[in-house]
């Protein structure tokens, strides 16, 4: 069994410890669903203020839904719809303040008001993106933006 001591510190302390927990989880497992599930199960437990926490697979074209933590979730996103197919589409991260105001928004969550979202890249191979969603608008900044890349830059690796 994990016990990680996650700081209740700085945002900066806090992904710090959450990136080294990451770390700890993933290190030497093959499997990435197994990754992809303890790290979604990582985000929602000590990140404050989300809704939902997870990952969405590119199979086959299309965003398919993966490991999660959070409210049944739309199961199937095409490349370019709503904030998770548009980061898949740019291959660029996505910080939304208010969801209802993104163009083409896919609301599988009704109480979701922000959105951050990071597509996860094996070089130049796109195989999902992480999907953090909250009920505050304005919950997602860049600095939630850059820790949760580098958490993708540490994963994605290890996701085959």
């Amino acid at each position: 069994m994990y016990e990680f001591d996650v700081s209740s510190g700085s945002k900066d302390e806090l992904y710090a410890d959450v990136l080294g927990a990451a770390d700890a989880l993933t290190a030497g497992e093959p499997d990435a669903i197994a990754n992809l599930a303890n790290v979604a199960a990582l985000l929602w437990q000590y990140l404050p203020d989300l809704n939902w926490a997870g990952f969405y697979r590119l199979i086959e074209g299309e965003l398919v839904l993966g490991p999660f933590q959070g409210k049944p979730a739309c199961i199937r996103i095409a490349l370019g719809s709503g904030v998770c197919g548009t980061a898949a589409a740019t291959r660029a991260t996505q910080i939304v303040a208010d969801v209802h105001a993104f163009p083409g928004h896919i609301a599988c969550d009704a109480a979701s008001r922000s959105e951050l979202v990071v597509p996860i890249m094996v070089g130049d191979r796109l195989i999902g993106v992480l999907d953090l969603d909250s009920p505050s608008a304005g919950r997602f900044d860049t600095v939630d933006a850059t820790a949760c890349e580098k958490l993708i830059a540490l994963l994605a690796p290890r996701l085959g």
